[in-house]
């Protein structure tokens, strides 16, 4: 990067006005390769040309290509906006995120004729045909097709009608009821195409829209005494119940609601709307977005890009978001205003919308993980951390510490590696506290952290569980923990994350801590689930090490006491039965052959092992 060009640039920025407007940045062609807005025009256009080494990957490739900039002032933050995005749409800049969805569309077809079916296509193919979408997603066309047909009975068979009416026997569907059995010739082609309209119906409105109709078409059957009328509506409205029980998204109580949610991964924004209509999901978009500056800026040109990009009669009525975003309220009265249709935008805290929106994360999260062998919900908790710590990426490698103390005696200290929100095992490490008589928590952090970090700088020490920096560090404890690992990082000259897990009085995880606050984490089901996993996988790990430590301590120290049982005797010994079980239920022969044991010292010792079963002397010369 040309650094005299990028201070010619500050200066130029340096310049400009405290007022809101829209900037454009040019290359050496002129051609503008981004548009923002801001309220303050030189507080934001001077961002990106100082300390430009610190700038996200990609801000710093966008402004290694600036030439020139260029700006306009308006009277307001709204105006501003506007403006930025009828400029976006005009010239299409390469920094900007520009609308792909290079999914292929799907149409539920609903074929002509006395008897017609009901079908999941990806193409328009047959004019005669009526078609119900397009639709983005696959899986909800065929699965609202999939409960059209058995909620009506419908057939899904290969048989043509009325051409095989009458001729075989009905097949498998018809027995077990989910086929009105059509072949058997005794549907007239008037009930079946009112059970056709229905299932239209059905699909359109949804399953709450669908048994009232049905239900009132049944109490009138009810009355003018057709009572087998009246049975077939029953039948189809316990269907469809059935399938609303078993499909969570089946119904929700907005007519017309898109939720939209996005997770940022290692180079770009995974977005998700899921669209409800007439009470039913209709319809998944997925989009990938190249990440520029923040997720919360991606969603914020999203939602004006592709909203104002709508045909007539496409506008929802209310926009559900999964996160906030600073200009919320400004974005839903430019596209209202725009489209001549009042939008509602807002972010449920709790019920079904909380549901639906956390619904459109993981589907998003989803995308992410396609290729990565984890979760969405995995990859979306450690999103979502990231996010809530200020942190620029997600923190895909994190380490944890914690130090314990057996009753005051051993002291030692944990560190367990998370990969994207999973344990890699093979990671672990232990570390034996040197030097250390008294129990001191901040002490035994300091010594832990600090030989970690040496064996991270030490070009000799080549250790897979060493040789790369994590994205964060989390410690077992508070404000004070987290001072330590700072100063510990600040003497081996490195940057990390630090934050520190903290317990309730129930020792449960309440919270992260940093040295100046305490981030409340319980609200977020993804965090809260994954910072759990992780304290209580390093707190077990350095526990189960502890008493290990403390149970070879007390072996060693009691052996030491056995006469003829000295420390290389002693540490042979344990290296040969590993425990004090094992050692103990050893035969006198057993014994014998232990690695530098002589006849006596083995009658010695299974003597104290066994004390009062026989005396040294008998055991020695094998007298009773």
């Amino acid at each position: 990067m040309n650094l005299e060009h990028v201070a010619q640039l500050r200066k130029k920025a340096n310049a400009l006005p405290q007022e809101p407007g829209v900037y454009l940045m040019k290359d050496k062609g002129g051609t503008i390769i981004y548009v923002g807005k801001a309220k303050s025009l030189k507080n934001r256009v001077t961002s990106y040309f100082r300390a430009v080494e610190s700038h996200q990957a990609k801000v710093y490739a966008m402004v290694e290509h600036v030439e020139d900039f260029d700006y306009i002032v308006t009277d307001s933050e709204f105006e501003a906006l506007v403006l930025e995005c009828s400029l976006i749409k005009l010239h299409t800049p390469k920094y900007n995120i520009l609308l792909k969805d290079d999914k292929g569309y799907h149409y539920i077809k609903i074929s002509p004729g006395p008897y017609g079916r009901i079908s999941a296509e990806k193409q328009r193919t047959d004019k005669t045909a009526t078609y119900l979408g397009p639709y983005t997603s696959s899986v909800v066309v065929k699965q609202t097709v999939d409960e059209a047909n058995k909620a009506f009975m419908l057939p899904t068979c290969s048989r043509q009608f009325p051409r095989d009416l009458g001729k075989g026997r009905p097949c498998l569907n018809y027995h077990i009821k989910q086929c009105m059995g059509v072949c058997t010739g005794r549907i007239s082609p008037q009930r079946y195409q009112e059970a056709m309209d229905e299932a239209i119906s059905f699909m359109r409105k949804g399953g709450a829209g669908s048994v009232e109709g049905l239900t009132k078409k049944m109490e009138e059957a009810a009355e003018e005494l057709d009572f087998e009328r009246a049975a077939r509506y029953r039948d189809r409205i316990a269907a469809i119940e059935k399938i609303g029980a078993q499909q969570k998204v089946m119904a929700y109580n907005h007519e017309n609601l898109d939720v939209v949610a996005a997770v940022q991964g290692e180079d770009s924004v995974y977005l998700s709307v899921l669209i409800f209509r007439e009470g039913r999901l209709r319809d998944k978009k997925d989009f990938t977005f190249d990440y520029f500056e923040s997720v919360e800026h991606v969603v914020e040109e999203f939602l004006l890009s592709y909203y104002l990009s709508l045909g007539r009669g496409q506008l929802p009525k209310e926009i559900f978001l999964e996160s906030d975003v600073e200009d919320r309220d400004m974005i839903a009265q430019v596209i209202s205003e725009h489209k001549k249709q009042k939008v509602i935008i807002t972010v449920p805290a709790r019920g079904k919308g909380r549901e639906v929106a956390e619904m459109a994360k993981n589907n998003a999260a989803q995308t992410l993980a396609r290729g990565t062998g984890r979760s969405g919900r995995e990859l979306s908790a450690v999103a979502e951390l990231g996010q809530l710590l200020g942190m620029q990426s997600p923190p895909a490698v994190i380490e944890a510490y914690d130090i314990s103390n057996y009753g005051g005696q051993t002291i030692v200290g944990g560190m367990v590696v998370f990969e994207n929100g999973r344990p890699q095992r093979k990671f672990y490490k232990r570390f034996t506290i040197r030097d250390q008589v008294q129990p001191d928590d901040y002490a035994a952090m300091a010594q832990m952290l600090s030989r970690r970090l040496e064996r991270y700088l030490d070009p000799e020490k080549k250790d897979p569980g060493f040789d790369r920096l994590p994205d964060l560090w989390l410690i077992d404890g508070g404000a004070g923990h987290v001072s330590v690992a700072k100063e510990v990082l600040r003497r081996h000259e490195l940057e990390l994350p630090v934050f520190g897990m903290v317990k309730d009085s129930r020792h449960r995880t309440r919270a992260v801590s940093s040295q100046d606050e305490e981030i409340a984490i319980s609200a977020n089901r993804g965090v809260f689930s994954l910072v759990t996993a992780i304290q209580d996988e390093v707190h077990r790990y350095s526990v189960e090490f502890s008493r290990n430590r403390h149970g070879r301590g007390t072996l060693t120290s009691r052996l030491l006491s056995v006469e003829g049982i000295g420390e290389v005797r002693a540490t042979k010994l344990l290296r040969h039965f590993k425990t004090q079980k094992a050692m103990a239920e050893a035969t006198l022969e057993e014994l014998e052959a232990a690695p530098g044991m002589t006849k006596t010292a083995a009658g010695t010792l299974f003597a104290f092992l066994h004390p009062g079963a026989e005396t040294k002397k008998e055991l020695t010369d094998g007298t009773k």
